[in-house]
């Protein structure tokens, strides 16, 4: 009888029950772990050479998606022409397509930092012909380091009779018209909903508010 109630008794849990978890400190620990998280990053980046912050700056122009590790044909020219890599004798726009293609992987749009050297040692030894590889690298480096995409200026809206007559509210007509005032500035709700005159006077009546000025008038 005794071994069978010492074989029904379980064990007891010594496990201590988990206390519940403070939002507060968990979202303290998330935001500490991201301040160190940026601060590593912004290390990185001071250790970045002026050629590879150049290139991170092309890599990103016009491309909101864009991480600044792989860059596009199209950033790439623009690149070789502002930095005046092209001088439209020793290089040209096509031998920059030419090296663009030969470096980048077969399957690949972009070209990384990596090869994005290895198209500037290509292109160095047509642009600096009378300096030695080396120096030729050097060259083409400093025409780049230090250097961001140069910014188009805004296109200009051009007036033209078409678009004044469209715009052109004393010549709107119907229910368009009665949304302006005769210097064209829009009327808001008056213009759009039928809104109750409750001053008792008849609808069109001129002259509201003028009969106690009458009549005193006269006294």
């Amino acid at each position: 009888m005794a071994d069978s109630k010492a074989k029904s008794t379980k064990p007891a849990n010594k496990t201590p029950p988990k206390s519940p978890s403070d939002p507060a400190k968990d979202r303290a620990a998330k935001r500490l772990s991201c301040d160190s998280n940026s601060s590593h990053e912004g290390a990185v980046a001071g250790d970045l050479s002026a050629l590879e912050e150049a290139f991170r700056k092309f890599a990103i122009h016009g491309d909101t998606r864009a991480t600044g590790r792989e860059m596009h044909g199209k950033n790439w020219s623009k690149l070789c022409k502002d930095c005046h890599v092209i001088d439209g004798k020793n290089v040209t726009v096509t031998d920059v397509d030419i090296v663009f293609s030969k470096i980048k992987g077969k399957s690949s749009r972009t070209i990384t930092f990596e090869q994005f050297k290895e198209a500037l040692q290509e292109l160095s030894k047509k642009r600096f012909k009378d300096k030695s590889d080396e120096e030729a690298v050097q060259e083409i480096y400093k025409l780049i380091e230090g250097k961001a995409p140069v910014i188009s200026g805004v296109t200009k809206a051009i007036s033209s009779p078409t678009v004044s007559r469209l715009t052109d509210t004393s010549k709107f007509t119907g229910s368009h018209k009665e949304r302006f005032d005769p210097s064209g500035k829009g009327k808001g709700r008056a213009g759009r909903e039928d809104l109750v005159d409750a001053s008792g006077y008849v609808s069109g009546y001129k002259h509201a508010g003028t009969y106690d000025h009458k009549v005193q008038g006269s006294k």
